[in-house]
């Protein structure tokens, strides 16, 4: 297949391109910068230079293609207090892509997330189905997933893939890194209350494979959870990054965890196991890579960079 891949240079993008290349795939990428489109011909795919906001861009790419994985999402607007507009953003680019495939039968794959799903048990990937969505603010998000879905009824192959909150592994510069820059920062790993909140995890590599897996084989309408850990306690995460570092391990009382973990207090005190049960059988996904503690222990995380 010809694929068109948004943020095909990014975090997992910059794995799942090579998956789909080594498959056989032909790979468009969008790349908004120089940089993006060196490493994307590195790669050995074809670059379309662009961004979100050129949706004309969007629509060519995605009329030449046959398969669109999205994975773009403006996350330097999001992590400075403007979510909404980022998920505006990734909405209307959702919407464009769902216009041109209409009707082709064509596979459509994004990326969403499971934090928060069903706080305080076990997530499926039948949760969150029937749940109204707000259609404003960071609720838009949870509604794009919905009308990726809703592309089914339309002749779109349309899959949503809820990604764990830590994609993890070497190079990551997200959730469990931001937490060892606090622990380094405040000298001492903190968990909130008694740090048993779970969080579900996958490695990069493994979260790269399940998209390729989406492409070609999900039925249309599928949701899949990008999960391999189905929740490891915080404070289990808490200890290894205080042994690494050097730091106590500590409880951070819930009224100053918005003082201590900042903008993460709020994720990290959820408890959010996932289940990806339903996604292994149906499309036959068996993580191999090191789970999110076995990873933390291979030391990337701690390696601060030399001048």
């Amino acid at each position: 297949m010809r694929v068109f891949v948004t943020g095909a240079s990014g975090w997992i993008g910059s794995a799942v391109v090579p998956d789909l290349i080594a498959a056989g795939h032909q790979v468009v990428g969008l790349a908004r910068s120089n940089d993006s489109a060196d490493a994307l011909a590195a790669a050995g795919a074809e670059v379309e230079r662009g961004t979100l906001d050129d949706l004309d861009v969007l629509r060519r790419a995605a009329a030449g293609a046959d398969g669109v994985i999205h994975l773009a999402f403006k996350h330097d607007l999001a992590f400075t207090g403007h979510f909404g507009a980022a998920a505006e953003a990734d909405r209307l680019a959702v919407d464009t892509f769902g216009e041109v495939l209409a009707g082709s039968d064509r596979p459509f794959v994004i990326a969403s997330g499971t934090l928060g799903l069903a706080p305080g048990r076990l997530a499926t990937e039948r949760d969150g189905l029937d749940t109204p969505v707000d259609s404003s603010g960071p609720g838009v998000r949870h509604a794009t997933a919905h009308a990726t879905l809703a592309l089914a009824s339309r002749g779109v192959r349309s899959s949503v893939v809820r990604l764990a909150p830590s994609i993890h592994g070497d190079g990551d510069h997200g959730f469990m890194a931001t937490l060892v820059a606090i622990a380094r920062d405040k000298g001492v790993s903190g968990y909130i209350g008694d740090g048993s909140q779970r969080w579900p995890a996958a490695h990069r590599f493994d979260a790269a494979q399940l998209f390729a897996l989406a492409l070609e084989k999900a039925p249309a309408g599928s949701v899949l959870h990008g999960v391999a850990d189905e929740g490891v306690p915080i404070r289990d995460i808490a200890e290894v990054i205080g042994r690494h570092l050097d730091v106590p391990v500590a409880s951070v009382a819930p009224d100053d965890a918005a003082d201590h973990f900042t903008w993460l207090a709020g994720f990290l005190g959820i408890d959010s196991p996932v289940s990806s049960a339903l996604t292994r059988e149906l499309l036959g996904w068996e993580p191999t890579h090191p789970g999110l503690i076995e990873d933390l222990d291979k030391g990337h995380y701690f390696q601060q960079p030399t001048a």
